[in-house]
């Protein structure tokens, strides 16, 4: 994985590729601390702006979620076509204003305008990235850098837990301050001006880094596209349908556990625990950036090295074992009544949660065309995001405020919401395996060695 590593002719040297691919991590962690800084907002924003667990709920992630879906489409179909890093960095400076105009927000609207303008930034992001990533490196490598990429999930999630605890509790005995412009702010409000900074430095990083080489992979079902427009990708994504919904539900329920996890453990440490901020934010964001880095690291190297042996649904496989895992270990954790049992619990559950985030990118990438990727991407994401972020976020709420009645019975909702998230997968993943097999078998390997490609279409054409 260091700059070593050879590349396949015609690809960048594994320096620059790595180094692209660190940057892009580095876009990601900070798009996920602005994300979800608002995790560790909940009593300051209850109070002040007399908003209910649904309310939180919708903030964290419908209304962020909207505009963040739908706009993608449009977005990929653009980083198919221009400048790849710089859509990113218009993103970047997109969002990170955003964030900061969260902290002039006197009702739920005006909050929730916020968060759907940070969705629009965001929306830049992942299709770009994914295009660029599978331009940089070849097919039987291309796991482990997808996984290193989304190492920015944890790492961000991390993040924002330990800075969102620290930064909370140390603001929250401040007085209100005066600010230039924007007038006197309560404490809360100056977390989200302080989270929104850093976009200065990403998008100065982003300059340092090299548009690559666009590549063609064409298949069965495409030659050159030399510019994919909507009826193009329509066409290749209902030669894959089968492949492209199972990959799209597997994600959405991978990520409706995480984001159940990293939008309400906070609220659920300090309302059944009775744990400081920071104290949970410590706790959470280590949890988070070191079981959660080796889960995404061993995802990535586990599905490429089945994907080197001829199995050509390792990505789903590893998808599969991740939600079984989620469900043995995130489900009773929330249940459990011992703090020292929760937190042990958690241990392994987060490394499952990261487990197959690389991977099933990857998988996307690996049997699509160079000319569609970004589009088809953003319509996983659209996917994703309106199934997996909407509802991991809503539901634990709303079956506090509706079923429950009780904000002390969120270990449990979160529980319910796991559980639903894992089964649905599973199933997901088992009605999905022989398809994806079979496109994966229609694409051309762009292995650097061709004795080697030959070798893996024989195997995946069996498997």
């Amino acid at each position: 994985m260091g700059a070593s590593t050879a590349a396949a002719p015609d690809y960048p040297s594994g320096r620059a590729a790595w180094y692209a691919v660190i940057v892009l991590a580095i876009c990601y962690t900070f798009s996920f601390v602005d994300r979800l800084i608002l995790a560790f907002l909940v009593t300051p924003l209850k109070h002040d702006l007399h908003l209910s667990d649904t309310q939180i709920g919708l903030l964290q992630g419908l209304a962020f979620a909207a505009f963040y879906s739908i706009l993608g489409i449009p977005f990929g179909l653009a980083a198919d076509r221009t400048n790849r890093r710089n859509l990113i960095a218009a993103g970047v400076v997109a969002w990170s204003l955003m964030t900061s105009c969260g902290s002039m927000a006197r009702s739920f609207g005006m909050l929730a305008l916020a968060r759907m303008g940070i969705g629009i930034g965001e929306a830049t992001l992942a299709p770009a990235a994914f295009s660029m990533i599978a331009d940089y490196f070849p097919r039987e490598r291309l796991s482990s850098a997808m996984s290193v990429y989304a190492m920015g999930v944890q790492i961000g999630i991390g993040l924002a837990l330990i800075m969102g605890g620290f930064i909370v509790q140390a603001v929250t005995h401040m007085p209100a301050m005066h600010v230039p412009v924007l007038g006197t702010l309560e404490p809360w409000r100056l977390t989200f001006l302080i989270v929104g900074a850093p976009g200065v430095f990403i998008v100065v990083l982003l300059a340092t880094m090299r548009e690559p080489q666009r590549r063609t992979a064409p298949n069965s079902h495409s030659a050159a596209l030399p510019r994919a427009h909507m009826a193009q990708v329509v066409r290749e994504i209902a030669a894959r349908w089968r492949s492209t919904l199972g990959i799209s539900v597997m994600m959405a329920c991978q990520a409706m556990s995480n984001y159940a996890f990293g939008s309400w453990c906070p609220a659920f440490f300090e309302r059944i625990h009775h744990w400081p901020n920071a104290r949970t934010g410590l706790v959470l964001g280590l949890l988070a950036m070191i079981g959660g880095c080796a889960g995404l690291f061993s995802g990535g190297r586990l599905s490429d090295r089945r994907l080197r042996r001829g199995i050509a649904d390792a990505p789903l496989r590893v998808g599969l074992i991740s939600l079984l895992g989620v469900a043995a270990t995130l489900v009773p954790a929330m249940l459990a009544s011992s703090t020292s049992a929760t937190v042990a619990l958690l241990v392994p559950a987060v490394f499952f949660l990261a487990l197959p985030i690389g991977c099933s990118y990857a998988s996307i990438q690996m049997i699509y065309p160079n000319e569609v990727r970004g589009a088809v991407s953003a319509i996983v994401l659209l996917v994703l995001n309106l199934l997996g972020l909407t509802l991991g976020t809503l539901l634990p709420g709303l079956l506090d405020d509706r079923l429950f009645h009780s904000g002390l019975m969120l270990g449990k909702s979160i529980a319910i919401t796991a559980s639903i998230a894992s089964l649905t997968g599973a199933i997901a993943v088992l009605l999905t395996a022989g398809a994806y097999r079979r496109d994966f078998a229609t694409a051309t390997p762009d292995l650097a060695d061709p004795a080697e490609s030959a070798v893996l279409e024989r195997k995946t054409a069996n498997s």
